[in-house]
């Protein structure tokens, strides 16, 4: 029994191997910080976003302060028996991640979700992808892509799920593990997160469950790498929400670079792996 447990794991170790490598290659995890350039180089998308800064900001303030006041200490002080001295930044990475997954539920499903679609079919817009926009939405006439956007048609983007929050508390365990846990985590939170962020494009694009699970394995790499970036950022206290949206744009205008079918086998433009080169 304990050779098969050792098999699997031995596999499991070599699958994320894979897919990191996978991940880097494609270079899709520099889209959340083309999202960020991007998006502070269009003052257009920051409506969105300033229209739900006061009460996004009270709530992620009010959960992180919260987190950490009954929180932290327990998990720190469980922590120190396997991470030793690394248990209090361990501690405060794993309660950051939970203010983060908190967060993310609420405000998506009752704040900014219909400011991020907006903020995303702005961005296709803005790419000149005009006919996809159509698919979910009535497009104006007019120069500003944020102006243009007219009355859904589609209900915006999916709501974070039962089986999303399961699968995030099944994970909790690996930070017990020192660093490696810590990693392993973030892989497989941004493993998931990934193709989240393409679920307006999906419905867009009017595909089924097939078409888009048939998408996400050819480029699974690509999208590991966007989600561990995008993971990351939104770990960043109050200014998650800030990434929420510039990792909406990043996630857009990598929909638009697949739209135009710029993009190499590893599904990401051109530019982004020659960007990747030059800053190894």
């Amino acid at each position: 029994m304990a050779d098969k447990v050792k098999e699997v794991a031995v596999e499991e170790v070599e699958r994320l191997k894979h897919l990191t490598t996978d991940a880097a290659r494609s270079a899709a995890y520099l889209y959340p910080i083309r999202g960020i350039t991007y998006f502070l180089s269009h003052k257009s998308l920051w409506k969105p976003l300033t229209n739900k800064l006061a009460p996004t900001m009270t709530l992620g303030l009010g959960i992180t302060t919260f987190m950490f006041v009954f929180t932290y200490l327990p998990q720190a002080a469980v922590m120190a028996f396997t991470n030793g001295p690394l248990a209090a930044v361990t501690a405060g990475l794993l309660v950051l991640s939970e203010s983060s997954t908190l967060f993310t539920i609420l405000s998506k499903n009752f704040l900014i979700d219909d400011a991020l679609v907006d903020t995303f079919d702005g961005v296709l817009l803005s790419k000149n992808s005009t006919d996809l926009v159509s698919e979910g939405r009535q497009v104006k006439a007019g120069g500003d892509p944020m102006a243009k956007l007219g009355k859904l048609v589609k209900s915006p983007l999916a709501k974070f799920t039962p089986k999303a929050i399961i699968r995030y508390v099944m994970y909790l365990p690996l930070n017990f593990i020192p660093v490696v846990g810590t990693v392993i985590f973030v892989l497989l939170q941004g493993k998931k997160t990934g193709p989240m962020a393409h679920t307006r494009y999906f419905q867009l694009k009017r595909w089924n469950k097939d078409q888009q699970e048939k998408h996400i394995e050819q480029y699974r790499g690509a999208y590991t790498g966007f989600g561990v970036a995008a993971v990351l950022l939104e770990l960043v206290p109050l200014a998650s929400i800030f990434f929420a949206f510039t990792n909406t744009v990043g996630a857009a205008l990598w929909a638009a670079d697949i739209e135009k079918q710029h993009i190499t086998k590893e599904g990401t433009a051109p530019r982004l792996r020659e960007q990747a080169k030059q800053a190894e």
